[in-house]
């Protein structure tokens, strides 16, 4: 899953090219193409349910010129994925003799759920018997994600907005997961609007190293974090497929107030995606995304804030918004609270002074930029009428205001 992730910090309170020769030229190697018809074989074979099927592009016990008695368990613990779509297309192949590696990339989409589909890089072994090619190992390539299935069977609970797959979890937890992202989305509509798929996927995975093997990252960078979302940048117009990813050894420390405000936050990245590129900083997305999620919490400033009014009333207020470094997951925790603090009250300036209906004209005026210079400075004079020196200066006053 492609993309730049976002995260909630859980202490606020709370992954066939045939050469054609002419003449003299050489030709070419039949294998690729038998290969990519055995995957074309297997990935039916996933989408039918088909485990004699799939056993059938396995390949042989070692040892032995029999098929496995039984399906491979990642093809078990697949049955728990309503899959609407599932392809896999050879972007590599180099072969040996009776053995072959092979790089591809698999393609799939949730029934109901994903207009387009996920991607992950795999990396394949394969051997040939008797004239036919067979999968022996089927993993991530280098440094590619796991996928949800590898950890373990999937469970998969659908909520009325929602669709929760886990790993190693009880049906119970999975049902409040659900419960949570069904109320988030009605919520992050009534901010944002109705423009984008109104529904959500969030995987829970059974740790944080399920968090981390998903995300091929360390699982170091994420501890604390309670939740990531991944997905394209800059919409296509394809509504590209968003996940949610819980942490839920962090997740589970919060209270109901914060595990409803970390999924509506995740739930308003997947809303806004397609409006937020490389030119949106990252305090106006965490920032508005907080905004979200904190919108109608009943909640003040210093509620929320308490890092952030640490700092004014110790005589440490910020002289700027918060950079893009500032949000990183495996600095020091306070400087990390204060980023998506400061974002927070940010956004909440502008809802308050020039309120909510900029705010959202302000987001998507951002996002329309091809490029990150100018971006906020063009829409601050465009959408509000000021300047940057103005907005930090108006920012610093409300911090004062609201925190001191």
């Amino acid at each position: 899953m492609a993309g730049r992730r976002r995260a909630v910090w859980a202490g606020l309170s709370l992954a066939f090219t045939l050469v054609v020769g002419c003449g003299g030229g050489p030709a070419p190697d039949a294998a690729r193409a038998d290969v990519q018809h055995v995957l074309d074989r297997r990935a039916a074979a996933v989408l039918e349910r088909d485990a004699s099927a799939y056993r059938g592009t396995q390949a042989p016990v070692s040892g032995s010129r029999d098929h496995p008695a039984a399906a491979p368990g990642e093809f078990a613990n697949l049955r728990g994925l309503p899959l609407a779509s599932w392809s896999y297309r050879l972007t590599g192949f180099h072969r040996s003799g009776d053995r072959a590696t092979a790089e591809a990339e698999l393609r799939y989409r949730i029934r109901g759920y994903d207009k387009a589909p996920v991607t992950a890089a795999r990396a394949l072994t394969l051997t040939r018997d008797d004239g036919s090619w067979y999968v022996a190992s089927d993993e991530p390539a280098e440094k590619a994600a796991e996928q949800l299935w590898e950890q373990g069977a999937v469970r998969a609970v659908k909520g009325e907005r929602s669709l929760v797959l886990g790993v190693g979890q009880p049906a119970a937890a999975l049902r409040g997961y659900a419960a949570l992202a069904d109320r988030a989305v009605p919520v992050v509509s009534e901010a944002w609007g109705d423009d984008w798929a109104g529904r959500v996927v969030v995987l829970v995975p059974r740790s944080l190293d399920g968090m981390a093997g998903l995300l091929g990252a360390p699982a170091s960078g994420y501890r604390g974090i309670a939740a990531v979302t991944t997905g394209e940048t800059g919409g296509s117009g394809k509504a590209p497929a968003d996940r949610v990813i819980v942490n839920p050894d962090a997740y589970g420390v919060l209270g109901g107030l914060g595990r409803q405000v970390v999924l509506t936050h995740e739930t308003t990245h997947v809303a806004t995606r397609a409006a937020t590129t490389a030119a949106t900083p990252l305090w106006l997305s965490e920032g508005y995304a907080d905004w979200v999620g904190y919108r109608g919490a009943g909640r003040t400033a210093v509620q929320i804030a308490p890092e952030l009014r640490r700092a004014v009333l110790e005589g440490r207020a910020p002289s700027r918004l918060p950079r893009d470094a500032d949000f990183g997951f495996g600095g020091n925790a306070t400087q990390l609270a204060q980023a998506y603090e400061s974002g927070w009250l940010a956004c909440r300036m502008i809802a308050d002074r020039w309120g909510e209906v900029r705010l959202n004209e302000f987001y998507r005026a951002v996002g329309e930029r091809e490029r990150r210079a100018g971006a906020v400075e063009g829409a601050l004079r465009d959408v509000l009428g000021t300047t940057p020196e103005r907005f930090a200066e108006q920012w610093r006053a409300y911090l004062r205001a609201q925190l001191g």
